[in-house]
């Protein structure tokens, strides 16, 4: 799959009673296809995927299938940090809608480089599609060490792409320089993007997307035609408000925004609690100021 541009990490709209609101989805869809996005990932992070029972996993896959209409490459998340049930689930579930498997390097356990090479390996020779590694040590408690995703995508024939989300644009560089030319690396990072962008990265998977596509797909175009003013000038109008939507976690800020949009309600899934009042007004703030603007 060429993961090249903007990929949305969708959230999971809720009901006040915390029931999924199906009926919000195909709005947030069509909120993101027709900003140009250029694929959408289901059941990331930032669709609350560890709150979801397994029926509501599969009726939030027909759901978005639905919306899509086939308009719009999707990526489905499965991992976790047991090995043999990520493979279960990857061979029960209907992969038939999808490109491709964002996987989370495992959490908590916190393996040693060698678990997390042995754990990728396994999974991608057990899935039937390509396997983008996922890295989020501020999450999962462990960094993918370069050296690691580097052999990884020497030896294992199904990982095409990592996305990165370690912060470290000293990390990316290295797997940039030394990974094969056709290893896609992803910034997992709305705030790094551009600077991802700049240094060779193919794209983000991004969780600002869900609400304002048309801006990073702006400032992609830009940097393709080489105006990096215009680049750098859309990168600083959307630091403030990338920088409030993860303030209270995520997807708690994201959620906050699209219900200012009219999009869904800002109700999140404990342990998770929703945006305070004063984060929302914030961000209403901030889409009366850039109505005319982005």
């Amino acid at each position: 799959m060429d993961l090249k541009g903007i990929g949305v990490a969708m959230v999971t709209p809720f009901k006040e009673n915390g029931e999924i609101d199906f009926g919000a989805i195909p709005g947030i869809v069509e909120n993101i296809i027709t900003g140009r996005a250029d694929y959408l990932v289901v059941l990331g992070t930032t669709a609350e995927v560890t709150s979801l029972t397994d029926s509501e996993k599969k009726a939030l896959i027909q759901e978005v299938v639905s919306a899509s209409q086939n308009k719009i490459p999707l990526v489905i998340g499965i991992g976790g940090n047991n090995t043999a049930k990520v493979i279960a689930e990857i061979q029960s579930t209907d992969l038939s809608p999808f490109q491709a498997i964002l996987s989370v390097s495992p959490y908590y356990n916190k393996p040693t480089q060698e678990g997390i090479f042995q754990h990728f390996k396994h999974v991608a020779e057990a899935s039937p599609l390509p396997i983008i590694v996922y890295n989020v040590p501020s999450r999962t408690g462990s960094n993918v060490e370069p050296s690691t995703f580097i052999r990884l995508a020497e030896e294992v024939e199904n990982i095409i792409a990592i996305k990165d989300a370690s912060g470290s644009m000293d990390q990316a560089q290295q797997m940039l320089k030394d990974c094969a030319p056709h290893i896609q690396v992803i910034s997992g990072d709305d705030a790094l993007t551009l600077p991802m962008l700049l240094a060779g990265a193919v794209g983000t998977i991004s969780v600002l997307g869900n609400a304002l596509p048309v801006p990073l797909k702006e400032m992609m175009h830009y940097v393709e035609s080489g105006d990096l003013k215009k680049a750098y000038g859309l990168h600083y109008q959307l630091l403030d408000v990338i920088n409030l939507i993860f303030e209270e976690g995520n997807p708690v800020g994201i959620k906050a925004l699209l219900q200012s949009m009219g999009l869904c309600s800002k109700v999140v899934r404990l342990p998770l609690i929703e945006a305070t009042s004063e984060l929302h007004e914030r961000l209403q703030k901030f889409l009366e100021a850039s109505l005319h603007s982005l």
